[in-house]
């Protein structure tokens, strides 16, 4: 059984940072590009970032380029969010998802829509107070 365990949610006041990470356990699968996603109350789960297999593309919702950095770790079965420059309308749960490679529908196409990814974490709180 495959799982996605996210960390490093807390509250922090805006202009602050915080690091979220995104380990994956259970059995090996295919090789997969990955992402995270937030849902803030009363609104639909949007996409904040996305990383190919080999971590050489990387890609950001508008609303975050320039202040959250995507990263992972094939090794460790890894993936990072480093978030700066908080402000509360970054408050939401933060998910991350796996998207399997072995679809016929290109990442680097759709890496911004969460009903194409396979597996999910349980997500993790981040509060900006501001």
């Amino acid at each position: 059984q495959v799982q996605l365990v996210e960390s490093g949610g807390g509250v922090v006041q805006a202009g602050g940072s915080l690091g979220l990470s995104c380990v994956r356990s259970g059995l090996a699968f295919s090789p997969y590009a990955m992402g995270w996603f937030r849902q803030a109350p009363g609104k639909e789960r949007s996409f904040v970032a996305g990383i190919n297999w080999s971590g050489t593309s990387t890609y950001y919702a508008d609303s975050v380029k320039g202040r959250f950095t995507i990263s992972r770790d094939n090794a460790k079965n890894a993936m990072w969010l480093q978030m700066n420059s908080l402000n509360p309308e970054d408050t939401a749960v933060y998910y991350c998802a796996a998207y399997l490679l072995t679809k016929r529908l290109a990442f680097s196409s759709n890496y911004d829509r969460p009903e194409e990814y396979d597996y999910w974490g349980q997500g993790t709180q981040v509060t900006v107070s501001s």
